[in-house]
């Protein structure tokens, strides 16, 4: 009897062993997996996106292009424009153009200086009260402006004016057109004839 009783005593410490040794495998197996996890996500983690720190935004790549293109834009000159004119689409409008015959673009801002001549003399057109817009004129493109005028109604002669002299924005040299611009004789023509700025002509 007491044989037996020990024998199962032997046989339940075996039992008893075995089984804390395999939950010892079991905690040490997962507490290696979780150190590899926590290890693979900390390196993830740190290692930095190479695109992320070199490429450069695209809007601020075609704006540096865009301004580089526009710093060798210069103002149009005089011996690079040629001018022409025909009547707009009301009585009393003139519609001006200026063509780059240039080989490169220019610019242009501001009013004109306009005079009109003629046999009875000659009249410097007022200014109009529109913004002067920027305007880049590409090789063989034209910008335009009006010059407005009141008609000649009053049943007598006026004054005929045969010669326009255009002289463009920022320049000293003039350029001339034939007209033909008839308007009520005056004390003040100036009053009768106005410019609008370059870059407003329909």
């Amino acid at each position: 009897m007491r044989a037996k009783n020990s024998t199962l005593l032997a046989v339940a410490v075996a039992a008893g062993l075995s089984l804390t040794a395999c939950q010892s495998d079991d905690t040490a197996s997962a507490g290696a997996g979780d150190s590899a996890a926590a290890s693979l996500g900390n390196s993830d983690t740190a290692t930095p996106d190479p695109g992320a720190e070199t490429s450069a935004p695209a809007s601020s790549a075609s704006s540096a292009s865009g301004e580089s293109a526009n710093a060798g834009v210069g103002t149009c000159s005089a011996d690079q424009l040629a001018l022409s004119q025909n009547h707009g689409m009301g009585e009393g409008d003139i519609l001006v153009h200026l063509k780059n015959t240039g080989d490169v673009s220019c610019r242009l801002k501001g009013f004109p200086g306009v005079d009109l001549k003629g046999a009875d003399g000659t009249v410097s057109a007022d200014r109009s009260d529109l913004a002067a817009p920027l305007v880049t004129v590409a090789p063989g493109d034209e910008a335009r402006f009006t010059l407005h005028y009141t008609p000649n109604l009053s049943g007598g002669s006026g004054v005929t004016y045969t010669t326009m002299i255009v002289t463009p924005p920022n320049e000293t040299h003039s350029l001339s057109v034939p007209v033909t611009v008839n308007v009520a004789a005056t004390d003040s023509p100036g009053d009768t004839v106005s410019v609008d700025p370059v870059g407003t002509g329909k």
